[in-house]
């Protein structure tokens, strides 16, 4: 049974800055940067069948290039902090293009996603941190900003069932390019 979940990679040059971020909290499990992504959904174990008919699905998306930009730092967990990441700044083409694979992974019967939607990029898993130990990493890198990059396609990534942080695999990759809808005659 296939892992998968679909993504934005995070361009070479916007990962090498996120680099800059690593250091400086004790318990923190650094991501990869050739792992770092921006998840859209993620879709789980399946089996092959439901695999295929996710990636036949996705190769209806029709949306257009945009742009991003990761805009500060934060964490969650709260009290018992899990992770730090660096947020995605708000963009609406990025939530149109989120819920609609929402609404595709819906129709091959999968489960909604119970969780609101929070576009970020994990730049560490959390193991014994301290809540005041983020707080003080978060105070000294929370201002983190990345130069706007373009997204012109989105992946279907596959994993091994691992304790986080990768390796990823693209399966497919879809272009974003907006075709116009035909006209009805």
């Amino acid at each position: 049974m296939p892992r998968i979940f679909t993504a934005i990679e995070i361009p070479a040059d916007v990962a090498q800055t996120l680099t800059f971020l690593r250091g400086g909290l004790p318990g923190a499990r650094w991501i990869d940067p050739e792992n770092y992504h921006i998840t859209l959904r993620f879709i789980g174990d399946v089996d092959v069948h439901v695999a295929h008919d996710v990636a036949s699905m996705l190769d209806s998306v029709n949306r257009a290039p945009f742009d991003l930009r990761l805009d500060g730092v934060a964490s969650f967990g709260g009290r018992k902090p899990r992770s730090v990441f660096a947020n995605v700044a708000p963009s609406q083409a990025l939530t149109d293009l989120q819920a609609e694979h929402e609404r595709m992974m819906q129709r091959v019967g999968l489960e909604p996603e119970g969780r609101k939607y929070t576009p970020h990029v994990t730049l560490a898993r959390l193991r014994d941190s301290s809540s005041r130990q983020v707080a003080d990493y978060l105070s000294e890198r929370g201002s983190f900003r990345s130069a706007p990059f373009r997204v012109e396609r989105f992946v279907l990534y596959s994993s091994r069932a691992s304790t986080g942080g990768g390796p990823y695999i693209v399966e497919e990759a879809y272009p974003l390019a907006a075709i116009p809808a035909k006209r009805a005659i």
